[in-house]
């Protein structure tokens, strides 16, 4: 090889070498994040978001309520996906944060839990109600059929903080047109034979009876979702 030839491909090599360092880095794109993607149009999406009662604290994937509820309905015929998006710890100022996040699910159903992490910290009943009336109309106004879960909490921080608590989830569900589920775990609380040890999670077999109450409220959703 000539001296100049082989000098033009030192140079090549350097300015290839050059262009590859100077390059950006690749960085993740909202493509590589766990916002479902791929759901055929005819299907209805329905988010679950809560806390660790809709994550499924120490229950497996199959168990939860979530997984339970989506069984049930494809059995019954209805094309759903359920999406858990439950973080278990979470408050309802948390659950606030990412609530853009969650919209990108696009879903036509969701079922609004949150607050009870609230209760267990003593946070202001204000506070929390307008959380939640934050979360249901911001939900509500991207298009999708809202459901509420009603929650209760008992009686550690007085009657009053326990009765106003309680009265949240109503007022929020009446205010922007949403269904109400009065008492998400009704039938599950206070049983011993459908909770863990800690008294506070449902087993698998209460979420069984969780999903069985709330059944009728879904189809109600569904059947709005599907009027649309």
């Amino acid at each position: 090889m000539k001296k100049s030839a082989f000098f033009n491909v030192i140079l090549l090599v350097l300015l290839v070498l050059l262009v590859s360092g100077c390059a950006s880095p690749a960085t993740p794109t909202e493509a590589d994040t766990r916002v479902p993607t791929g759901v055929p149009p005819d299907t209805l999406t329905i988010l679950a978001f809560g806390d660790s009662l809709t994550e499924g604290y120490g229950v497996g994937p199959q168990e939860n309520y979530p997984a339970q509820l989506q069984a049930k309905l494809l059995t019954d015929g209805y094309d759903v996906k359920v999406i858990n998006g439950g973080i278990s710890g979470e408050t309802s100022s948390a659950a606030l944060s990412r609530l853009d996040w969650m919209l990108k699910t696009q879903p036509d159903i969701v079922i609004v839990e949150t607050g009870a992490n609230d209760a267990l910290r003593a946070v202001s009943l204000v506070l929390t109600r307008q959380n939640i009336d934050e979360i249901v109309r911001r939900f509500s106004e991207s298009g999708a059929v809202v459901i509420v879960a009603g929650l209760q909490i008992i009686q550690n921080l007085g009657p009053d903080y326990t009765t106003e608590f309680a009265e949240i989830y109503p007022a929020v569900a009446e205010k922007h047109g949403a269904i109400l589920i009065p008492f998400v775990l009704e039938g599950v609380a206070a049983n011993a034979e459908l909770n863990q040890a800690d008294f506070i999670h449902p087993t698998g077999a209460g979420y069984a009876v969780m999903v069985e109450h709330i059944y009728p409220y879904i189809l109600e959703a569904v059947q709005r979702a599907q009027n649309r």
